[in-house]
């Protein structure tokens, strides 16, 4: 995530929504015991996700009125158990109104609070055995904060909506299993009103238009973390493009901004393909289908978000974000942290990425804006982070960003640059659509510089204060 160097911990993403039949009445009834652990385990944030089941692929259909400011939605879930003798489960769902569930095709009965929705199927789903959860809901959006009081849930607008997502925020607009690790692929059909425009993750496939409504098709096939989703609705001009290789470019870009900014954003993101290029030959082939941008004219909302294959940002973006959130799809997208401590590893290696570009394209070299993050005081607050662990609250803190960007380069003078680049490609292609971890990364340094590091790690992520120049 890229957002100002404020404390603001936004995200960015996502409007949404698809037409529905009528939906059945509720199973009434209490669930019973819960089999599975009702947590994802991740000790920032232990109420997010569920221990018992894996899930395959979401399936959602999504229709969102602007004008009122109502979601009808249905989420079809392809899921595995992974706990013996599932007796029930919960999934993730904040504030909107379950209308009904059904596990394999059956009423199921259900529970929902503020956050949850736990379900409880008519028989016991065994261990290893797929199933599938239909969940019909919807409501009128809210505009939420987290527990910083930044901007979370759903921001809406006369013209569409979008919704922030990390680190746990995919719960305001789908029930899901929302902790990083639980990858899924992903197909949306996303229902607006006739001139305006619905953006998700991966390829579109098709658009409809029926009663002054449109349908947008999207389908992501390569594993994404919920965080990562998206979808966003409104006033866009919608573009497609190649690079040389043959990759789509997919933009959306607000109709509503001003020309001057229509100018500015649309000569940015005419860089996409020479970075795509640039990132590839560092870190190997880009890892997904398509790539692009969605670029609204909520300048207030200050943030820009990776979201996978299509990051959004509010307002024009700079040149050096829209080359953070393209390495993103390496370093965070395509290889993501199991455990949110580990952020580190997205911002890190997405700011050196920037520091990558910057050099390339002819500015300040990597060692100078190494430099330049290293020149704060020792007094300065930025040391005191231990960005290797932050806390829930500090996961955007501006030092997650620079000195897990510092760390690498750290990494890159005690190694060398042909074992640091090495490094860099081996992480992105051998752990391409899986989860990761800092001792994951350690290991790897080791093995391939033969060196030990673990020093070097501890010093620059774990220990509060300024280290020694390298």
């Amino acid at each position: 995530m890229r957002r100002p160097r404020a404390r603001l911990l936004a995200a960015a993403v996502l409007a949404v929504v698809g037409l529905l039949g009528p939906v059945s009445p509720a199973v009434a009834g209490p669930p019973t015991g819960v089999a599975g652990s009702t947590s994802g385990g991740d000790p920032y944030f232990p109420a997010a996700g569920n221990g018992g089941y894996q899930v395959r692929h979401y399936d959602l259909d999504l229709r969102y009125d602007p004008e009122t400011k109502s979601l009808r939605a249905q989420a079809l879930i392809s899921a595995t158990t992974r706990q013996k003798n599932l007796r029930s489960f919960s999934l993730d769902l904040r504030d909107l109104t379950v209308s009904s569930v059904r596990v394999n095709g059956q009423p199921a009965r259900y529970a929902k609070t503020d956050t949850e929705l736990v379900v409880t199927p008519r028989r016991v789903l065994k261990a290893g055995h797929r199933f599938t959860v239909d969940v019909r809901y919807g409501g009128t959006t809210t505009q939420p904060t987290d527990n910083t009081g930044a901007l979370y849930g759903w921001v809406s607008f006369p013209d569409g909506a979008f919704v922030a997502n990390e680190p746990e925020g995919a719960s305001t607009w789908y029930p899901v299993n929302d902790v990083p690790y639980d990858k899924a692929t992903y197909d949306f059909e996303i229902t607006v009103p006739r001139g305006t425009v619905a953006v998700a993750n991966g390829d579109l496939l098709s658009r409809r238009t029926r009663n002054g409504w449109t349908t947008f098709r999207w389908s992501a096939d390569e594993p994404m973390a919920s965080y990562l989703s998206m979808a966003a609705s409104g006033n866009y001009e919608l573009t497609r493009t190649r690079t040389a290789g043959g990759l789509p470019i997919i933009d959306a870009i607000d109709k509503d901004l001003t020309p001057e900014q229509q100018r500015a954003t649309r000569a940015t993101l005419a860089r996409q393909p020479q970075m795509v290029a640039y990132f590839s030959r560092l870190f190997g082939p880009y890892p997904f289908s398509s790539f692009g941008a969605v670029v609204d004219d909520d300048e207030a909302a200050g943030y820009a978000l990776e979201n996978q294959t299509r990051p959004i940002y509010s307002g024009p973006p700079s040149e050096s974000t829209v080359a953070h959130e393209l390495a993103h799809q390496w370093y965070g997208d395509s290889v993501t942290p199991k455990r949110w401590r580990d952020i580190w590893l997205n911002e890190g290696f997405a700011t050196y990425s920037e520091w990558l570009w910057a050099a390339h394209r002819g500015g300040d070299s990597v060692q100078e804006q190494f430099d330049a993050a290293y020149g704060r005081p020792a007094t300065s607050d930025f040391w005191a982070v231990e960005v290797g662990d932050p806390g829930a609250s500090g996961l955007f803190e501006s030092a997650v960003y620079d000195r897990g960007a510092m760390t690498l380069h750290a990494l890159r003078l005690e190694i060398g640059d042909e074992d640091f680049f090495r490094v860099l490609r081996a992480w992105a292609q051998r752990n391409r659509y899986g989860v990761v971890s800092t001792a994951d990364l350690v290991r790897l340094s080791e093995r391939i510089s033969g060196e030990q590091l673990d020093d070097l790690f501890t010093t620059w992520l774990y220990t509060p204060g300024k280290p020694a120049r390298p």
